[in-house]
């Protein structure tokens, strides 16, 4: 059964209505309130048929006002500068065999993890603890890397991974509901101008299908997408 609050969050929400990303935001911040800061999330529906290789959208983006979010991060070295780099950047974990076997025995306590390609090698070996978590370090969004400091800098400065799933959607945390509506509407015009350029080529027709944007603890608003793509490639 729905709370007060969330019962009384749906009848401000027109859910016939594509709003504007203004409109929504609007919204969103006029809705009951939750007792903790709640994240601010974008759910989008792509036109592209994940079962094919050639049509997997995957990627970060850097959001200019960062997730709001305390990102730890796990770094996996076998020592040297990349280990001091990452400790440096302000890595929480940095190591190689004691977090390989923690790891394998189930641990997970971060949100990030990076790697240096040396360390693949083992690291490799622990995609059934890190694979289905997402949190298997790739090349592809930056996290397989001998240049461990920047890489712990950006994520914690609030790059976020976008990855679709045998569905075609995705999420993506885009800040705080503390975050004023301008902070929000620069990330997300970050975040769809990041999709837009991610569209495989193999893909034809509309690739933004649907768009929703919610908070932690509130219904969803449906975007009018046209608005939102003008806006996100006005603003890049």
């Amino acid at each position: 059964m729905s709370s007060k609050r969330y019962r009384k969050a749906l009848e401000m929400v027109d859910a016939t209505k594509r709003y504007t990303l203004e409109e929504a935001l609007e919204i969103l911040k006029k809705l009951p309130p939750a007792k903790f800061d709640q994240t601010v999330d974008m759910a989008f529906k792509l036109g592209v048929d994940p079962r094919q290789s050639d049509q997997m959208v995957r990627g970060t983006v850097p959001l200019p006002h960062g997730s709001g979010k305390n990102v730890r991060v796990l770094v996996f070295t076998s020592g040297g500068e990349s280990e001091q780099a990452a400790k440096e950047a302000g890595a929480e974990y940095v190591g190689y065999d004691e977090y390989i076997k923690k790891v394998s025995d189930g641990w997970v306590d971060f949100d990030v993890a990076i790697a240096t390609p040396e360390a693949m090698a083992e690291v490799r070996k622990l995609g059934r603890v890190l694979g289905p978590r997402g949190l298997m370090p790739n090349p592809r969004t930056g996290t397989v890397t001998d240049d461990t400091g920047k890489a712990v800098t950006e994520v914690k400065a609030g790059r976020v991974e976008f990855k679709i799933d045998k569905t075609a959607n995705l999420h993506v945390p885009v800040g705080k509901i503390s975050f004023d509506a301008n902070q929000l509407a620069d990330n997300i015009h970050a975040l769809v101008d990041a999709l837009l350029k991610s569209k495989p080529s193999s893909s034809k027709g509309a690739f933004l299908l649907s768009g929703t944007i919610s908070s932690t603890m509130s219904p969803g608003l449906s975007l009018d997408l046209k608005s939102l793509q003008q806006q996100a490639t006005a603003a890049a």
